[in-house]
């Protein structure tokens, strides 16, 4: 069902559109034992305590009934669960989960598991992670396992978040474990494997089923617009097109290419928005330029990206057209002290969604990354994402609702986005 729009100012998306918010273990339950313990990120810190949603995640929930969003994409930490390979699951860190799954359905939020997002047990790390084939066996049989627990409450599985920023922030600039640089082969392998593993759990996923409804299974690809700041300048072309094959393009062959995509039945896509290069040299904060720096070039940032929103639709367009399934934005956000700026970036791009759904293209849903300010990997604390702020100063890590909380909301409960003035 296509949206409606442009009545009375309003854009409205169809009755079983799915507005939601997004973490994942790592970033926000702490007390967590897998390659990131002892990981110190940039700011000095590590991701303990998070937001101690370990135990914390009723108070979350809660959270996200005031948003009024309608799911969740949540990750189930593996290390948690598995102490080696094939071994049992833990059943107490399983009923924790299992805990969690009915107060959402309680609540009645449904729940997008995600089973790999950026971390591993340690025995997978001690034994070459996903450089090693024998993790994909692994990674199935885990997952098996859970889902077979769980059968009774996930219907939605998301197999791997961004495989792409997985591999090259570990092997090829060197900020995730483990920690080095400029390994192609390894990246290769690496996207590989979990692309292997994709394509042989999605139909046992499928062949399991749920009682909770339809079981769809897919991945999550974060999708960048890669592109020369100038035009004409041959060697910012020459690494925005080489960009654009390594992480988009290679990515998605890998999971989606010949028979592989007809395991799947959605794409999750993340988008933040757009690098494009200039002296060889990505204009984004995280490489070093300044926000007055940025701007004076016409290239408008959050604290991490190019905000972009014009390329969202042609992106869900290519990647609907050439892979025919329907696509979930299992992520969008923006980290930034101005709240102003939040606002404005969302609208604009929900607004690119409704243009694209308007021209064609089957979205299920929305996830806003992400609920609550969180640790964020290798910036540690310092980038804030959340629709609720949390004070990482304070022990007791108290939560509040920002501005854009509130405003999404009035989005989520309308079930439609402002239309922009002409």
């Amino acid at each position: 069902m296509k949206p409606t729009g442009g009545k009375n100012g309003v854009l409205s998306f169809p009755s079983q559109f799915l507005w939601g918010t997004a973490t994942s273990p790592t970033q926000v339950e702490g007390h967590i034992t897998n390659e990131w313990t002892d990981h110190v990120a940039r700011d000095g810190r590590t991701c303990h305590p998070a937001c101690d949603s370990y135990h914390r995640y009723p108070e979350d929930i809660e959270w996200m009934v005031r948003l009024g969003v309608k799911a969740y994409r949540m990750g189930i930490e593996w290390s948690r669960l598995q102490s080696g390979p094939g071994a049992p699951l833990n059943q107490t860190e399983l009923y924790r989960y299992i805990d969690q799954l009915d107060r959402l359905k309680a609540a009645g939020i449904e729940p997008m598991v995600v089973l790999h997002h950026f971390s591993n047990p340690l025995w997978i790390t001690q034994a070459g992670g996903w450089e090693n084939p024998a993790t994909v066996t692994a990674f199935v049989t885990y997952a098996t396992q859970l889902a077979t627990a769980l059968r009774g409450r996930v219907r939605i599985w998301n197999t791997f978040n961004e495989p792409d920023t997985y591999a090259s922030c570990s092997y090829l600039i060197g900020e995730f474990p483990p920690e080095q640089k400029w390994r192609f082969r390894a990246y290769r392998r690496v996207v590989c494997h979990m692309a292997e593993a994709h394509g042989q759990i999605c139909p046992i996923l499928r062949q399991i089923g749920s009682s909770a409804g339809p079981v769809e299974v897919g991945f999550s690809k974060n999708w960048t617009t890669f592109a020369a700041y100038h035009p004409w300048a041959p060697w910012d072309q020459a690494i925005a097109g080489l960009s654009h094959e390594i992480f988009n393009q290679f990515v998605l062959r890998s999971f989606l290419g010949g028979k592989r995509g007809e395991v799947s039945t959605f794409l999750g896509v993340n988008y933040y928005g757009r690098v494009r290069y200039r002296h060889t040299r990505p204009l984004i904060p995280t490489f070093g330029y300044f926000h007055d720096q940025l701007n004076a070039l016409g290239v408008y940032c959050d604290d991490m990206f190019e905000r972009h929103p014009a390329g969202m639709a042609p992106a869900l367009k290519e990647m609907q057209q050439r892979y025919h399934l329907p696509i979930y934005v299992t992520e969008h956000g923006s980290a930034s002290a101005d709240e102003g700026f939040r606002e404005r970036d969302l609208q604009e791009n929900l607004q690119a969604l409704h243009a694209a759904m308007a021209g064609g293209v089957e979205v299920r849903g929305f996830f806003y990354w992400s609920l609550l300010d969180n640790f964020e990997w290798q910036f540690g604390y310092a980038k804030k994402f959340g629709l609720i702020s949390v004070d990482f100063a304070d022990p007791s890590l108290p939560r509040a609702m920002k501005p854009l909380g509130e405003i999404y909301r009035q989005i989520c409960l309308a079930n439609a986005v402002a239309q922009s003035s002409p």
